[in-house]
């Protein structure tokens, strides 16, 4: 199973052209089961998604899960999950409300058959608001009785141990390399957390001459190995 988290500076690539149809051909080339993306609406006004749903369905089997509070948004505060709907089933989501001086959020949703939460964040640049936020993440997957992914830009620019520590026991941090910034890729600003039984086949940073220019991040990329105990999802069946 595939999970990418990618934020897409909601469009706007070096060129300063915004271009939806150039995020999807960056997330046709890393092919994951499940997206996170951060940064999928414009700033200002209505907030708008920067996306085409029907395209993202039409061209890359995706799903947007829909917990926006504007009608015409993608997700909420600018975090979007897409799934395939061919191989998981969405049985739960629901936003999570973290404390900030920002309009900042997470976004959840569960997948069976194998019952994996994902979560896409986009933390704040502050450590200090940070690690309130990763507190209250920690609040909300301490009782998990399932196994739990967190994606997304977490703007810390270091390691950084304190992470896992506060999303609670068993939480392991994996860092796919440096993603920003595209013109030079110093800071792993983007990263994932397993817990839960979940284990790491490969993780990396999506770089292609596409994804250099799309936007400020690169794409990073986590292949989950299923665990003997945990139920793995039936593959996907394409035409």
């Amino acid at each position: 199973m595939r999970i990418a988290s990618y934020n897409i500076r909601k469009a706007v690539g070096l060129d300063w052209r915004r271009d939806g149809g150039r995020i999807l051909d960056v997330l046709a080339e890393i092919d994951a089961d499940v997206v996170v993306l951060q940064e999928a609406d414009k700033r200002f006004g209505d907030r708008a998604g920067v996306l085409q749903p029907s395209d993202l369905y039409a061209r890359l089997g995706y799903r947007p899960v829909d917990l926006s509070t504007r009608a015409e948004s993608h997700g909420w505060h600018g975090n979007l999950i897409l799934y395939r709907d061919r191989s998981l089933v969405l049985t739960d989501a629901t936003r999570i409300e973290l404390p900030s001086l920002e309009p900042r959020g997470a976004v959840s949703a569960r997948f069976g058959p194998n019952d994996l939460e994902v979560i896409g964040v986009h933390l704040a640049l502050g450590r200090g608001m940070r690690m309130r936020q990763l507190e209250a993440l920690g609040r909300h997957v301490t009782e998990a009785d399932h196994p739990v992914l967190i994606a997304g830009d977490f703007n810390a620019w270091r390691h950084d141990a304190a992470i896992p520590r506060l999303l609670g026991g068993g939480a392991r941090m994996i860092l796919p390399g440096k993603s920003f910034h595209t013109t030079r890729p110093s800071a792993p600003l983007d990263r994932f957390v397993l817990k839960g039984g979940l284990q790491e086949a490969s993780a990396h940073v999506h770089a292609s001459d596409l994804s250099a220019r799309a936007s400020d991040h690169l794409p990073v990329v986590l292949d989950l190995d299923w665990p003997a105990g945990l139920r793995q999802p039936e593959p996907e069946m394409r035409p």
